[in-house]
């Protein structure tokens, strides 16, 4: 999978989780606009990476499923962008009371509390996937383990019984 994002200037964070799918890893690869790697990683379950945009263009963000190709897997991507311009305003008191840039910072403080609220939501999300997956491929395992001692048991019965019975079975005529 490849996706493109145009960037220029600002400190960029990634984030990514493997939600379901395999071993929960994958290989990513992040290029710049001249093709040149910036990140890369192989069989990673999840990371948190920051880099900066030096130059302007598209950014490639690439994933992997080579080394698992008969499992596919959900992967949460993420990118943020830090140090946004905020919107400018004229420092004119006509325009612009000074009660409203503090009632933006506000909103923008809010809204920042929030983001961290989403994201912490998710990656729990992304945990209780990956912790539900294990707990039914767990049950699964046991649920073959006890069929296969079952059928141990079973015939190990079967053949103490056939054991048994050939020492008390004698032969007509014989002594």
């Amino acid at each position: 999978m490849r996706m493109l994002v145009s960037l220029f200037g600002t400190i960029n964070q990634e984030r990514r989780l493997v939600q379901q799918g395999g071993s929960f890893d994958v290989d990513f690869d992040v290029l710049a606009p001249n093709r040149k790697s910036i990140l890369s990683g192989t069989g990673e379950r999840q990371g948190d990476y920051v880099f900066t945009a030096n130059q302007y263009g598209e950014y490639s963000f690439c994933f992997s499923n080579e080394m698992s190709t008969f499992a596919e897997k959900l992967v949460d991507f993420e990118i943020l962008v830090e140090h946004e311009l905020r919107p400018q305003f004229k420092k004119d008191e006509k325009e612009q009371p000074k009660t409203l840039t503090e009632m933006e910072e506000s909103i923008f403080r809010l809204s920042t509390s929030l983001t961290n609220i989403a994201r912490t939501q998710r990656y729990f999300r992304t945990r209780e996937n990956r912790n539900s997956v294990t707990v039914f491929s767990t049950g699964d395992r046991l649920f073959w383990f006890f069929i296969l001692s079952s059928l141990a048991i079973i015939s190990m019965a079967a053949l103490q019984i056939f054991i048994i019975k050939s020492f008390f079975n004698t032969k007509k005529g014989g002594v």
